[in-house]
């Protein structure tokens, strides 16, 4: 679940942060956040 919210609070921040990101942008963006929580699980779920 904390993974989930990290998660979370980084889709809300880059959304209302940066609204004029182009889809690309937003893509990107999904991928490393995405990649982030792969990271995280790994280390903090043991």
């Amino acid at each position: 679940m904390l993974i989930y919210i990290i998660w979370l609070i980084g889709v809300v921040a880059w959304n209302f942060g940066v609204p004029e990101a182009s889809p690309l942008e937003d893509v990107l963006v999904a991928i490393a956040l995405s990649f982030l929580s792969i990271i995280l699980k790994k280390y903090l779920i043991k």
